[in-house]
């Protein structure tokens, strides 16, 4: 056996050994003219490469990424900047398209001809229609906003039924998103208790100060692209955990989910976010009525009004400021609410005679960065209910509601009839969280977020297919009572 003091090294080695100083000092120097970008870049690189060959091998690793990604982005973007980090939500669906196609034979394609799909492939087409309103909308505002409004749908949608087709998928995106949003969590308290990042006071500097500074008090945003939607994130990932916790799962599993849930409601609380309480209300609500246990239902119902009692004829908990503006979402004189409402009445009038609206993305943020000479673009939504109504007009919002109404009917529907219990407490779970999610966005633009966009989307996918995960039509076995 040789000596490793005897080592001899060949001239290839001698080559590979340059080469790492030489790659060395030349990151060094990029560094130290172009900043943090550089290793930043080079790191991004070193994880995206085997992630790219990991999804073309098994294409479902790429829904895992997304997943993952939607709560990370707004941190790359703040903390990096210089790149359209949005847009690889984008590149990670469109990759782990082409992945599937590769590997077409390997899928069952029946899947993907199912309600919720075709509902999907409605909604997009209308959005390609709009394109033609005659209101002259933004081509680009139009590009923007559909991402969110229709394509992140008809692409994700039907991947879920294709690679997310086995009851332990469900299992790993509920402790991913319960998880992910745990440490968001505490990122919003770092914010508050220790300090914000450079991407985070920049962030603030640039503008966002105004809304996320009330009462001399910061509104924590965590990871998230902004205070209202890490609020109403944190109420529905606290009702997700929630309601888990009442499930017929192991002690600690439910010790483990109260936990959670706990922190996720003090993370909705320091967001300052009014309109998240209704998440967690109508939220409970589905939930209690999907239950089917009138004892479970009684003291819900009664609880839930308790709190809300609390809320709006008490002052229990004002010396708290987080308690205190909370409350304000229930007071009918509030000036916010009083604005909202004068802002609906205004674009009554102008779209009485504008039946399809003014156009995708001439409204909020796209309609005053790319449609800033539309009327709309001037009159802040502040509801996604609104923004629906003012982009597609009366008729595109009916036909968006009613198909909302659908999704949720048939979601209850399902639920109601599983067999399985500890699959009925995850759907119960997925289903409330989805219908607060969509109600509560009469009051701000939750359901067109990210994260809570995907997290809504994979939600609807898993119930639709929930029929196929139920064990106990599956097997005369008896149930599992910790599947």
């Amino acid at each position: 056996m040789k000596s490793l003091t005897n080592t001899s090294y060949s001239p290839l080695h001698t080559l590979y050994l340059l080469a790492g100083i030489g790659a060395a000092v030349c990151v060094g120097w990029l560094t130290a003219n172009m900043g943090i970008l550089v290793p930043a870049f080079l790191i991004l690189a070193a994880i995206t490469l085997p992630s790219f060959i990991a999804v073309f091998h098994q294409p479902r690793v790429g829904l895992v990424v997304l997943v993952v990604y939607t709560f990370l982005v707004f941190v790359l973007s703040r903390e990096l900047g210089g790149f359209p980090f949005g847009l690889g939500m984008d590149a990670i669906l469109m990759v782990t398209w082409i992945a599937v196609i590769f590997n077409h034979r390997r899928y069952d394609w029946g899947k993907v001809k199912n309600d919720l799909c075709y509902l999907a492939y409605a909604w997009f087409i209308l959005n390609i229609l709009e394109l033609g309103n005659p209101a002259g909308a933004s081509v680009q505002g139009w590009l923007q906003e559909i991402r969110s409004s229709a394509l992140y749908w008809v692409m994700l949608v039907p991947l879920c039924f294709l690679l997310f087709d086995q009851k332990r998928y469900l299992n790993l995106f509920l402790y991913l998103i319960i998880a992910l949003s745990v440490l968001g969590t505490l990122n919003g308290f770092k914010q508050l208790y220790i300090g914000l990042s450079p991407g985070e006071q920049a962030f603030l500097d640039e503008g966002s100060a105004k809304t996320h500074i009330i009462w001399g008090k910061l509104r924590a945003f965590s990871f998230y692209s902004d205070a209202a939607q890490f609020g109403a994130s944190q109420a529905h990932l606290a009702l997700i955990a929630l309601v888990l916790a009442f499930g017929p799962f192991r002690w600690w599993h439910r010790l483990t989910l109260a936990a959670a849930s706990g922190v996720l409601l003090s993370g909705m609380l320091i967001s300052g976010t009014r309109g998240a309480l209704f998440v967690v209300l109508t939220g409970v609500v589905v939930a209690l009525l999907l239950s089917r246990n009138l004892k479970v239902l009684l003291l819900g119902f009664a609880m839930a009004f308790s709190g809300f009692y609390v809320l709006k004829y008490t002052t229990i908990g004002n010396s708290n400021y987080n308690i205190m503006r909370m409350r304000t979402a229930l007071d009918p004189k509030d000036a916010s609410l009083n604005v909202r409402l004068s802002n609906q009445l205004i674009l009554r009038d102008y779209l009485r005679d504008r039946p399809f609206g003014g156009g995708v993305g001439v409204i909020g943020n796209w309609g005053v960065k790319y449609n800033s000479d539309k009327f709309l673009s001037s009159i802040p939504p502040d509801s996604y209910w609104v923004k629906v109504w003012a982009m597609y007009g009366i008729v595109g919002f009916v036909i968006w509601f009613g198909m909302m109404m659908f999704i949720l009917g048939k979601c209850c529907g399902i639920v109601w009839n599983i067999q399985n219990k500890a699959l009925k407490v995850k759907l119960i779970a997925l289903t409330a969280g989805a219908a607060g999610v969509l109600f509560s966005s009469y009051g701000n633009e939750i359901i067109n977020g990210t994260p809570t966009a995907i997290i809504v989307y994979i939600s609807w996918a898993f119930v639709f297919m929930a029929p196929q995960f139920d064990s106990y039509r599956l097997s005369t076995k008896a149930l599992v009572p910790y599947a």
